[in-house]
């Protein structure tokens, strides 16, 4: 498969320049001509950040099957086509033994509460083990391997790379020119965000990338260049997100931003193939695509689900007119709209305008309609037609996870554990509460996770904390599981079966239960009981003198020590 690939990438680098612009509209990049350098990557901003937001839970149903499908046929059947292993996934098969990958790793900016989260330019299906050993590292070139399927290889980088990262994640050479300008856009688009991990970006709009990072990717860039995967792929994205990866149309702009060409002005007519046509005056509309679709995704009944839909062009000289037709048209709604048009200065502006659509459906099934744009300037019967679907299902019946004592316990991190749902049971992800009991008072995270574990890797030696889990499916959460303590020091509450845990606080100690306790002990050095209580129900604080105690229950007969300053 890979020497085949490989004479693919060849053969498509030959046709590129002539290829990857010709769908994008004519003033679609007009702001970042005649740019160089951080004004140049500030204009590529300024036309990719606008986009229609998909939703999570429509990424394995809708968007991946237009987006990441062999277009050759194995054995007769469709195959996901998956950057991580050589395994193969047919998608009759949905998406069992896959993740939802961000590439671009989540925890690098802090979650699911931003519409970088589901930005499929970096999305993409992922076999679950490849997808698990990689984490949240960066990429970067392995000297020793820790985990290798032949395709993705994690473990310990080259002096030099890792931007102090404990591994790094080196994806199959037919590979690193996309995630090379997966990562290019991702620093783009996203350069106003704050990171929380810096292994490869930093703070600020320009260069955003660490030295050391992009010199990494524009390598991987050279050596493998762009291919006709890629090429079909921003299409796709286009016509679902309607925003386009410009690093893909324009295979030199890294060099202008980040390498040999900075001192170079970036022309779009000395870019290969077409050029620009100029300018007239007439409207254009760059989102929605005429004949994209806007796909809502799974929806239990009772609850609703509203997408932002991007609607962005130039010369508009009067405001849009939007209606909404088909058999469920009822089940979708337009949000906002002062008699159903938007006003051409928001359609003309550079953000665009965002049509919110809500779907709420009436009944179990799959739903369609369509939205039909028109006016605004445009002849006389020009439309533009996207569709919307929606699927329907009932209201799903969850049962708390079982959480499981942690795995591999350090100072600085450990893997938490829970028993994967049941078969029967269609999970979409679960949701690990992590709480880290502070001598301020406990605080509480919500972390999200594919698989039935997460790494933590930001634990101090010194602080308790536990966790519960909780599974997800179309927006409803299962019940918490059992609480798993992770103590400091004597760890007597590591797993499950152990009730309590104690731990040191500004004026004195803390006690947390997992479950209610009777004939609770407190002692000094000495031997001497200090504090009784026939029964607590619940996690509590005592205040005490510095000194040395000892903590026992009826429940934990195992004494735990700590000491208070």
């Amino acid at each position: 498969m890979k020497n085949t690939f490989r004479f693919h990438i060849v053969l498509s680098a030959l046709c590129v320049a002539c290829a990857a612009y010709a769908a994008a509209p004519a003033s679609y990049y007009s702001r970042m001509d005649g740019k160089k350098k951080d004004a140049l990557k500030t204009a590529a901003f300024e036309t990719v950040r606008p986009h229609t937001v998909v939703t999570y839970n429509s990424l394995f149903p809708q968007q991946f099957p237009k987006t990441d499908v062999y277009p050759e046929l194995y054995n007769g059947q469709e195959r996901w086509w998956e950057m991580y292993s050589d395994m193969v996934f047919l998608v009759r098969n949905g998406w069992r033994g896959m993740n939802r990958e961000h590439s671009f790793p989540k925890s690098w900016w802090g979650g699911d509460t931003n519409e970088a989260y589901t930005d499929l330019n970096h999305l993409y299906p992922s076999e679950s083990a490849a997808n698990m050993a990689k984490s949240n590292y960066p990429l970067g070139e392995v000297q020793t391997p820790k985990f290798d399927n032949g395709v993705t290889v994690v473990g310990y980088a080259y002096a030099g790379q890792g931007g102090g990262a404990a591994q790094v994640f080196e994806p199959a050479d037919e590979y690193k020119g996309d995630f090379a300008r997966t990562y290019f856009y991702m620093a783009t688009c996203y350069q106003d965000y704050t990171w929380k991990y810096t292994y490869m970006v930093q703070n600020g709009a320009y260069p955003t990338l660490k030295p050391w990072a992009a010199d990494l990717l524009l390598k991987w860039s050279r050596e493998d260049p762009v291919s006709q995967k890629e090429i079909d792929r921003n299409e796709a994205v286009y016509m679902i997100q309607g925003n386009r990866n410009p690093f893909i149309d324009f295979p030199e702009l890294a060099e202008y931003i980040w390498g040999t060409r900075t001192n170079e002005t970036f022309y779009i007519k000395d870019q290969g193939g077409q050029v620009t046509p100029p300018i007239t005056g007439d409207p254009e509309l760059f989102a929605p695509i005429d004949g994209s679709a806007l796909d809502f995704g799974q929806v239990a009944v009772g609850k609703s689900q509203t997408v932002e839909l991007l609607v962005n062009g130039v010369n508009l000289t009067s405001a849009l007119s939007v209606r909404v037709t088909g058999v469920d048209r009822r089940m979708f709604t337009i949000l906002g709209l002062k008699d159903n048009q938007i006003p051409a200065s928001q359609v003309n502006s550079d953000s665009g305008y965002k049509l919110s659509v809500r779907y709420t459906p009436a009944a179990t099934g799959e739903h369609t309609a369509a939205i039909t744009l028109y006016d605004g300037g445009f002849p006389d019967g020009a439309n533009f037609n996207v569709s919307i679907h929606g699927e329907a299902f009932p209201v799903p019946e969850l049962t708390a996870p079982r959480a499981l004592a942690p795995e591999n316990l350090s100072d600085t991190g450990y893997t938490a554990r829970w028993e994967a749902a049941a078969p029967e049971e269609t999970v979409d992800y679960y949701i690990v509460n992590r709480t880290r009991y502070l001598s301020s008072g406990a605080v509480t995270t919500r972390l999200t996770a594919e698989e039935n574990q997460l790494e933590i890797d930001d634990r101090q030696s010194d602080v308790a904390e536990s966790y519960t889990v909780q599974s997800v499916r179309l927006g409803y959460e299962s019940p918490e599981s059992n609480m798993i303590l992770v103590a400091p020091g004597c760890v007597a509450g590591v797993a499950a079966a152990e009730p309590l845990t104690a731990y040191a606080t500004a004026d004195g100690l803390r006690i947390v239960l997992h479950e209610r306790q009777t004939g609770l002990r407190i002692a000094d050095v000495s031997g001497r009981v200090v504090m009784s209580l026939g029964e607590i129900a619940e996690s509590r604080e005592f205040l005490l003198p510095s000194g040395i105690y000892i903590v026992t229950t009826d429940q934990c007969t195992a004494p735990c020590k700590v000491a208070v300053r």
